[in-house]
């Protein structure tokens, strides 16, 4: 792994020359996770997985970018950006890595919210750099084989394999849709995007109480193993 952030700037430039380099652009969000878990709980999760990732793969890994499109949590606590300002950072962070020789990359995210921000992203970069780039986008929690929460069990085994700002004696339970059929879900997940407050009441999807440090570590390793997978064929199946 090369941690972009504290390079010099000659090294950078000589290992850029010396070889095909691919970068990874993590992206979270600053927003309410519960009592029990942190603001910053997406961008610590993405930043570990892409870290981890980088570390495995030789990638370079650049700063998370923290805020994310998270206005469906309103009124409770986010730090917000609209769909279009994250859509064109990331545009704009691509040219930048072009000019600088890095042709592949990856965008690993950690918020749902943000998932309109980089739906089709790869087209629209080919378009505006004319195929010069490979881009792609991933969500970690599509390559673990649980269903994803918002600060239920999930994400608070995550954050207790990576963090100690967890504090398992504030933990509730939230939403739970194990007795309801796939149409009442849908529909509360309709209405989880406009309002995540009316959807679950105390901002919390899923059973956070029974999360361990030891299930967060197991859910991490599984979603490194299998992102890397991805990422592999990926670069076997486009290479520039």
């Amino acid at each position: 792994m090369t941690d972009i952030k504290i390079q010099f700037d000659p090294i950078l430039r000589k290992l850029i020359k010396n070889k095909k380099k691919i970068a990874i652009i993590p992206i979270g969000s600053i927003e309410q996770h519960g009592s029990h878990l942190p603001i910053s709980t997406d961008s610590d999760i993405v930043s570990e997985v892409a870290r981890k990732l980088a570390d495995k793969k030789g990638y370079f890994l650049l700063p998370t970018i923290s805020y994310g499109v998270s206005f469906e949590h309103a009124p409770f606590f986010n730090l917000s950006i609209r769909e279009s300002t994250l859509r064109t950072v990331l545009i704009d962070l691509c040219t930048s890595l072009l000019e600088n020789n890095i042709k592949t990359i990856f965008i690993i995210n950690g918020h749902h919210g943000n998932l309109k921000s980089i739906k089709n992203i790869d087209v629209k970069i080919n378009k505006i750099l004319k195929n010069k780039i490979k881009v792609t986008a991933l969500s970690y929690w599509h390559f673990m084989d649980r269903e994803f929460d918002h600060a239920g069990f999930v994400e608070t085994s995550l954050m207790l394999a990576i963090s100690k700002n967890v504090k398992m004696r504030l933990a509730k339970k939230g939403l739970i849709t194990d007795k309801m059929t796939k149409q009442e879900i849908i529909k509360i997940g309709k209405l989880a995007n406009q309002s995540f407050p009316k959807a679950t009441k105390n901002g919390i999807w899923g059973d956070p109480t029974k999360a361990t440090k030891k299930d967060g570590i197991k859910i991490l390793n599984e979603i490194i193993q299998n992102l890397s997978k991805k990422c592999q064929t990926y670069l076997t199946e486009n290479r520039l």
